[in-house]
Order: structure tokens, then sequence, then C-alpha cells
């Protein structure tokens, strides 16, 4: 699984990265830099930097980065502090780049930084059970003016080390008898994941191919495919009215342009220990990002700005494993009626979708 973490370049690497400039010079063997590297923080905390250099260094500035953007100079030694409150979770980057002469030395260090508090318990009532086609391994569920759209994963033509087990399809169905009302059936050797419905469009993903459909939502015609290189994987998808998000198995949820399907950045998400991975399907909800970990029966809640996970919600009970039909798979499909305020949660060929209400634990 792709690590997010990101390393510092060994001093004797750096120094001969900044040799090769002819502005800058060769790096003071006693020039460090404090907070020290892999320090965490919880957002919300403030983070003091300085650079430290001999005592007859008297620079002309020092100027301190952050994950290459400038934060903040200082004309002496003074220390620099950090707001973390808006700041992305995860893994920085922090240079300090020291001047004297025209020429400039750098150092840097990076920090960690993880959420303010745990994320808040939630747990469920189940408001209605409505049938669910048990033919369906579901990746990617959406509601929209009163019908489910769902995409189907699996290979027909797998490809070598892959199993063989159904064809992915997309369909949709209705909701209150759980009927397909309309399907087409995916490229026998590419495996279907997420799906967002942008305008009349239909996007889906699939899992290691690198390609997306773009569908006509009335009639399900292929209209065009794009390269989806963004990521390790395709997984989950969802769409908040003005961007697309796409997580790829780790713990990165990737923005996307709606239109053309290019990135345009990414949040990491973490928890107060640390980075959450396998983030599977995605559903927007009240300016908030809900997600289905791959394999566990919890749903956590996101926060779309920052990664934080700010709500968890365990599942375990709503259709027990032990109580499962033979081909029931994993907790994976959530999709939010917008309109009717309705949440909706199911899992691959499970034979039911239930309609749920989350509230906060109380003891």
């Amino acid at each position: 699984m792709k690590k997010n973490l990101q390393l510092i370049l060994p001093a004797a690497i750096l120094a001969i990265f900044l040799s090769g400039c002819d502005h800058t010079a060769r790096p003071d063997n006693n020039l460090s830099i404090s907070p020290e590297a892999g320090a965490s923080y919880k957002s919300g905390d403030k983070v003091v930097v300085q650079a430290h250099y001999p005592a007859g260094v008297k620079p002309d500035s020092v100027v301190y980065l952050l994950d290459s953007v400038k934060v903040g100079s200082q004309k002496d030694s003074s220390a620099l502090s950090l707001k973390t409150d808006t700041m992305p979770l995860g893994p920085r980057v922090i240079t300090a780049k020291v001047y004297q002469g025209g020429k400039s030395q750098e150092i840097s260090t990076n920090i960690v930084l993880l959420p303010a508090k745990a994320p808040e318990i939630y747990t469920y009532k189940v408001v209605k059970v409505f049938p669910h086609d048990t033919s369906c391994y579901t990746e990617g569920l959406v509601y929209l003016d009163g019908f489910l759209y769902e995409s189907g994963g699996g290979y027909l033509t797998p490809p070598p080390g892959q199993q063989k087990d159904r064809q992915s399809s997309l369909r949709k169905e209705d909701l209150a008898t759980g009927k397909v009302l309309q399907k087409i059936m995916v490229d026998p050797k590419v495996f279907a994941e997420g799906i967002s419905i942008v305008g009349d469009k239909i996007i889906q993903l699939t899992y290691h191919e690198k390609i997306g459909y773009v569908y006509d939502k009335n009639s399900f015609k292929l209209l065009s495919t794009f390269a989806n290189n963004v990521g390790v994987e395709g997984w989950g998808m969802c769409f908040d009215g003005k961007k697309l998000y796409m997580d790829d198995s780790t713990n990165r949820i990737w923005f996307l342009d709606k239109d053309t399907y290019a990135e345009k950045g990414y949040i990491d998400v973490y928890d107060d220990k640390g980075p959450v991975d396998s983030i599977n399907e995605l559903e927007y909800i009240n300016d908030k990002l809900y997600a289905n970990i791959w394999t566990k029966n919890i749903i956590i809640v996101i926060d779309p700005k920052t990664g934080a996970v700010l709500e968890k919600i365990d599942l375990t009970n709503l259709y027990p494993e032990d109580k499962r039909n033979a081909n029931a798979d994993v907790l994976n499909g959530i999709a939010y009626d917008a309109v009717g305020k309705r949440i909706f949660i199911t899992g691959k060929k499970w034979p039911n979708l239930y309609q749920v209400e989350f509230s906060p634990l109380t003891h």
C-alpha cells in the first residue's frame, strides 16, 4: 500500500544538489532546524520553527517555507510560530532558507499533523428496509430523483491472478422494489468501481485499469472514456456539486475536476491515532464526506477541508456476519436522498438496503 509520508533528503545529497546552483552556498554542517523531524502535533497547536546556526553567522534573513510555500521570514535567529488550525493533516515539510551575502543555505524538517480530538462515536437506527439485488457486488451507489444508480464490480475475463466471478455492470433500480429497471454490462476485462452523477452524465471508475467511463444518465449510452492516472487504484467516488472526490485504497482522497476529471488537489485522512487507510465507497452529505472502510463494518465521517475523521459509526449489527447469506460480502454502499434527507446503506450482494439515521452514542 502506498505510503504518504514525505522523507527528508540526507544532508550529503542535499549538499550535492545545492552546490550545483551558483547562487547557493554549500550548507554549514552546524546548520539545523527545530522541531525535530517526525514530531507530531494536534490541529490547533502552534508549531515553533527556528533555524539554528553558528554564533558567528549573521544572516541577512531567514525565510521559512511550508511544503515549498513561503509562510514567513525573520531578520535574525528569532523563532517563527506557525498556526495549524487550517492546515491539512498528515506529513508537512518545513524548510528554512538562510540568506547571507547573496547566497543561501537551507535545511528541512518534517512534522505530522493529527486531528485535535478523537472521532465522536455515533450509533444508528434503521428506519426502513428495502430489497436489494443480491447479484450486485456493490462498488458505487447513488440516489437521485427517486431511483438508485449502482455500479457492480467483477471480472468476466480477469487478468492473471484475478478471480473470474461476474461481469461488471451499471444499473438503475427502483428503490421500493429493488427491481433493476435499466442495466448495461461493462467491458468483461474491466472491474467497475465507484460512480457519481454530474448533470446528465454518470461517471464510473475502474479498479486497476486506469480508465474512467462517461455515460448518458438517461440512456446509459457510453459517451466517452478518460485516462485516470490519479492515485494508486480507482475505488470510491462522490460529487459535492462543484468537484468530484475519489479514493484509491490508501488514506488519500483526491479532488477531480467535474468536467475534465483531472486532479485538482487532495486531502489525507487521519484520526487522532494516525492515517486511516482503505477508504472505499464515498458519499457527500451535508458538507461532510461519509466513507466505508474496506472489510470493516464501520462508516467514518470526514472533514473535506482537512481530512480529519469527525465521527465513526459501528454498523456491525446491521447485517451480522454470522447471519449473512452465503454469497453476501462486506458492507459497501452509501447513498443520500438530498431532498428527503434519507441515508441508505447496503453491502456487496446483500439482500437488503437499509434507510438509517445516525446519532451520537449516549452513555
